[in-house]
């Protein structure tokens, strides 16, 4: 699989991606769906990628004009390989790599930004990954007012509805994959 920046100052750089199943990257149709979406977000922004996998999405946020992307994964290979897409595209002061399960406490985040503007959840699909993702960021306290939160997730795999917080401002389907906009309030 061919992984490339869609749009931005890094437009056509390719981007590594892990052999296997463990990662499912973005499609570049899609990435350059959501990102024609969020267009009027994305400048200024401090953007977290939660499962970020190869750091496709926050990468596209930085080079469409994002100040700060923090990009989450618990998986070593994943970061690795997200270390070395940040490497090559040039944007190390940008960036900052975790370590660690999306799903656990991440309010000490805040020492490395305050509250993130945008939010990238692309978890495992049908895993039920969304709504503890959802209830941490909350707990947590990183989003700022009206963040936006962009879900990537199965058409059979629904955005609960009765977590509070959320309000879902938009929902696309892509063949396969379901995109859901929320705005947190």
């Amino acid at each position: 699989m061919t992984l490339r920046i869609i749009g931005g100052n890094l437009k056509g750089r390719r981007l590594a991606v892990m052999r296997g199943s463990v990662t499912r990257p973005t499609a570049d149709r899609l990435r350059e769906a959501i990102f024609n979406i969020l267009y009027t977000r994305i400048h200024g922004a401090v953007v977290l990628d939660l499962f970020a996998g190869t750091g496709a999405m926050g990468i596209e946020a930085l080079s469409r004009d994002a100040e700060y992307a923090v990009f989450i994964d618990n998986n070593r290979s994943a970061c690795s390989v997200i270390k070395k897409n940040i490497t090559s595209c040039g944007i190390e002061d940008s960036t900052t790599i975790i370590k660690r399960n999306a799903l656990k406490r991440l309010d000490w985040t805040k020492s490395i930004r305050p509250c993130f503007d945008i939010v990238f959840i692309d978890p495992p699909y049908n895993r039920n990954f969304i709504k503890p993702s959802l209830k941490n960021l909350v707990k947590s306290r990183l989003l700022k007012k009206e963040a936006c939160i962009i879900v990537e997730h199965s058409v059979s795999e629904f955005i609960p509805e009765e977590i509070e917080s959320f309000i879902t401002i938009d929902q696309r389907k892509y063949g396969k994959s379901m995109v859901t906009f929320l705005q947190y309030s």
